[in-house]
């Protein structure tokens, strides 16, 4: 019987930029409960929300105030979330900025199983510091979890979040330790990376024959309007062929079947885990230039 798991992911526009921190994250957690409760009435069974869902992409700008903005994880709102999770019996991946502890913040995705339980959570391993408005090494400690796979109630999953995926080890890394889908919830602008977006991770599905699902939000983000998320959020099989695409500019739910079963075929066709050498690599762990 065929394994098919019906995967979504939720981009949004953030709808609010002045108030205090606190009304911010509520307006944009208010913006997603909808479309959570539309993916959970459409029988969806694993959900990604993007990048530092529950706010505007702050790094933008260097600025102690948005520390206020971190929480801890397992905290109130994974835990929030995990009512729906658990009402509609679906796996949720919860991207939010987390406070370790005084003064110790990154850039965390959390998972709930289909009960409501939490299962674990990924660190933004690779953080960029870049211009325009890429200033994540002010806010962001590198992740020190590795790259977890979680066997949750539908599929084994991994997560790399936005900026991993320019680095193909992070997916070879998550493949090799048996994830099936892989998810990358993004904030990503138009312009220079924008050609990239749907050239690296098909490439990397079809590298490891295993389905991906990228994110990204919607829209220009007052107050610093350095970029537009172009949304286009979508999901790509192991042969790399694009399944379901998002709108540039809307915030919507955009959902996809994925046979599992395919991950094999595919597989079985081009033998890449087989006749790699890893003997071979060890170069690639060096400090070179």
């Amino acid at each position: 019987m065929p394994r098919v798991v019906k995967c979504a992911h939720i981009q949004a526009r953030n709808p609010k930029h002045d108030g205090s921190l606190a009304e911010i994250k509520e307006a944009m957690i208010q913006t997603h409960i909808p479309l959570i409760e539309e993916a959970g009435k459409k029988g969806v069974q694993i959900l990604c929300l993007q990048e530092i869902f529950f706010g505007p992409y702050f790094c933008a700008e260097q600025s102690v105030k948005w520390y206020g903005t971190a929480e801890t994880v397992p905290g109130p709102t994974t835990d929030r979330l995990a009512e729906y999770a658990k009402k509609y019996k679906m796996v949720i991946i919860i991207p939010v900025y987390e406070k370790a502890q005084e003064g110790v913040y990154y850039n965390t995705a959390a998972v709930i199983d289909s009960d409501g339980s939490y299962l674990g959570k990924m660190r933004k391993i690779q953080i960029p510091h870049t211009w325009p408005g890429f200033w994540e090494k002010f806010y962001f400690k590198p992740g020190n979890l590795g790259f977890p796979v979680f066997e949750t109630a539908y599929a084994k999953i991994g997560i790399y979040i936005c900026y991993d995926r320019h680095f193909p080890e992070s997916a070879r890394i998550l493949a090799l330790k048996g994830a099936e889908i892989l998810f990358n919830p993004s904030a990503t602008v138009a312009g220079k990376s924008e050609y990239l977006w749907e050239l690296e991770q098909p490439a990397q599905a079809v590298a490891n024959g295993v389905f991906i699902g990228a994110n990204n939000r919607v829209g220009l983000e007052k107050p610093w309007e350095f970029g537009e998320f172009y949304g286009s959020s979508y999901f790509v099989d192991p042969k790399g062929k694009l399944l379901v695409k998002g709108s540039r500019d809307k915030t919507e739910l955009v959902a996809a079947d994925l046979d599992l079963d395919q991950i094999r075929e595919v597989r079985d066709g081009w033998q890449f885990f087989r006749d790699r050498r890893p003997e071979m690599y060890t170069e690639i762990c060096q400090q070179l230039p």
